[in-house]
Parts: C-alpha cells; sequence; structure tokens
C-alpha cells in the first residue's frame, strides 16, 4: 500500500480472498507484479478479473478501472529433465507460455462464463480490465538454458509517478525469466525476491532498501529429518536461499528490516517462527520478521546499524505492506 493506491505481487493459491481479508478494496488495485510462472505464484491473478470485474458489488468495491500486470514472457527453450526417462511435455507448439499467452488463454477458457455474464448481467468485458505487460530482459547473456540470472544491474519496468518499479533477474532452478522487483515511494522502498537461490543480482537491487521481503528455505532440516538424496539437495540449493545464507546477504545489501516469506518448510510446528528469526538473525544487524498470513508492515526507517546516521532516516511510519 502507497496511500489510497495497491500493489500486488505474485497471486498464489486464494490471492484474492486473502486480499479481501487484508481489507484491501479492489478499487485501489493499481498493478499487479508477477515474479516467474510457477503455478504457486500465479495460478490466482486472473481470479482478480473474474471475480473482481463485475462491477461495482454491495460494498461499492470492484475492478472498474484498468490494473497493469507485469511479469514475464515466453521462456522460449525447456531445460532437460531434472530426473532420468522419457517426459511428456504438455503443449508443445507453445511449452513456454509467458504472462500474455496465459491471460489470453484464460479469457477464451471462460468465454461461455464471461459471455453470459456479459449479456444477461452487463459486467464489464474482462479484457478491457488489465493491461499486460511481459517485461523485457536486457542484454545481460541471459539464457533460457543457463545462465538464467547472470550479474546485471536494476532496470526500471514501470514508473506511475508515484511508484517507480525495478528488476533484476534471479537464479530459480531452471526457471526463466524469473525477475524480483523493488517499489521505491515517497514513503519508502520495499524489494521482493520472488524466488530465488542466494544472489547478488538482489544485494544490488535492494541496497539501501527499507525492507526487504526474501524467500528461505531450510536445507540443513531436509537432509537431517528427511534424509532427501544428495541431488534433490543440490536441485534445492539451486533454486531456493538457505536460511544461512539470507542474514549475510541481507547485511550486505544493508537494509533495515528483512521480511521471510516463501518459507521451506512452512509448519510452524517444525521450524517455529522463534528459531527462523534466530536462525537468519546470524550475521545480520537488522530487524527480522516472520512473514505469516495477513502480517501488516510498516515501512520503518529507523535504518540499518550501518547506516544509522543521515537525516533520511529520521523516525516516521509510513506506508504500508499487508501481505
Amino acid at each position: 500500500m502507497v496511500g489510497d493506491r495497491t500493489y500486488v505481487v505474485d497471486c498464489g493459491r486464494s490471492a484474492v480472498t486473502q486480499f479481501k481479508a487484508a481489507l484491501l478494496q479492489l478499487t485501489s488495485l493499481k498493478a499487479i507484479f508477477i515474479t516467474h510462472l510457477h503455478a504457486d505464484h500465479a495460478i490466482d491473478f486472473f481470479d482478480f478479473f473474474m471475480l473482481g470485474g463485475f462491477g461495482l458489488n454491495d460494498s461499492n468495491d470492484g475492478i472498474v478501472e484498468p490494473v497493469d500486470v507485469y511479469g514475464p514472457g515466453r521462456a522460449g527453450a525447456l531445460p532437460p529433465p531434472f530426473r532420468p526417462g522419457p517426459v511428456p511435455t504438455i503443449a508443445p507448439g507453445n511449452p513456454t507460455p509467458g504472462l500474455a499467452d496465459l491471460t489470453r488463454l484464460q479469457v477464451r477458457a471462460f468465454a461461455y462464463s464471461t459471455n453470459l455474464f456479459l449479456r444477461d448481467s452487463g459486467i464489464p468485458d474482462p479484457r478491457t480490465l488489465l493491461r499486460i505487460h511481459e517485461v523485457d530482459v536486457p542484454d545481460v547473456g541471459a539464457d533460457p538454458l543457463g545462465p538464467t540470472a547472470p550479474p546485471m544491474e536494476p532496470f526500471t519496468i514501470a514508473d506511475d509517478g508515484v511508484v517507480m518499479v525495478s528488476a533484476v533477474l534471479v537464479p530459480h532452478g531452471p526457471v526463466f525469466p524469473s525477475f524480483a522487483y523493488r517499489f521505491d515511494t515517497p514513503d519508502g522502498s520495499v524489494v521482493f525476491s520472488g524466488d530465488t537461490a542466494a544472489s547478488e543480482n538482489v544485494v544490488r537491487l535492494a541496497h539501501g532498501a527499507d525492507l526487504l521481503v526474501h524467500e528461505v528455505i531450510d536445507i540443513d532440516f531436509y537432509e537431517r529429518f528427511f534424509g532427501l538424496p544428495p541431488a534433490l539437495l543440490e536441485h534445492l540449493r539451486e533454486s531456493h536461499t538457505d536460511v544461512t545464507e539470507l542474514g549475510p546477504l541481507a547485511e550486505s545489501a544493508e537494509v533495515d528490516t528483512l521480511v521471510l516469506t516463501h518459507l521451506v518448510p512452512a509448519d510452524p510446528l517444525l521450524v517455529s517462527n522463534r528459531q527462523w528469526r534466530r536462525n537468519v538473525g546470524r550475521g545480520y544487524g537488522g530487524r527480522v520478521l516472520v512473514g505469516n498470513d495477513l502480517l501488516d508492515v510498516g515501512v520503518r526507517r529507523t535504518a540499518h546499524p550501518s547506516r544509522l546516521s543521515g537525516a533520511r532516516h529520521a523516525a516516521q511510519r509510513p506506508g504500508n505492506l499487508a501481505g
């Protein structure tokens, strides 16, 4: 949230339900940013327009103006299978659809429902409620078959006059492209890592940010208690950021507050919030929060200890991040 404007990052399971549970208004939704096209990050994206695009409801809420949606285009190639043996290919004519393809196919899949509502309820045409922007990958030598996230500088993808959004490629196993996003606002700066292994690209993007929302995995937990084979553990390391790496990464980026998200394992009976904070806090001098559902975090400019000097960090509590 920036003032009365809402920006959504990723749309996993029940995104629309959680959006309303966080007491957010669809009329405030200005843009959606998809980090990558794994289903757990994009599955509910179109629901915003199917469920919220009926015009104003009884609570005077709904999507009534076009919403900008940013995310990956087509990957262009599939990687070799992780495990040996034959693997089927879905939709061989276009096996790596991008955000525009996904949207077009969703519109067609729900044509019957939409056509009925257009005729008997006069709803808006959902195609008029969203503007798709596939993020162009800069020429930095990135490739769907690797390297998927070579060293690069952040680049601007959106600026609506209130919020400027920049991005970098991040390494998330074979996924391409996969992005991290930074939101610079009059109230402060917030960075979302998306799914990623520990990456210097994230450090560059997040440097000096007020808030870094970063994924985390405890690989040692899976090695000790689940006995996962070495090949699978290495696959996890190439796709996610281990709990031992995240604190030093946040320290290097000099971010004021670190919020843990996409927790693996997610069950607090397996790894408690206290354990997450303790393990991540090693090597990091800022504030650590565990991003449980519906957590509301204000951008707090108290400054990372290495940046305590300077008037920029005068105490204030501006806009909120609701997740």
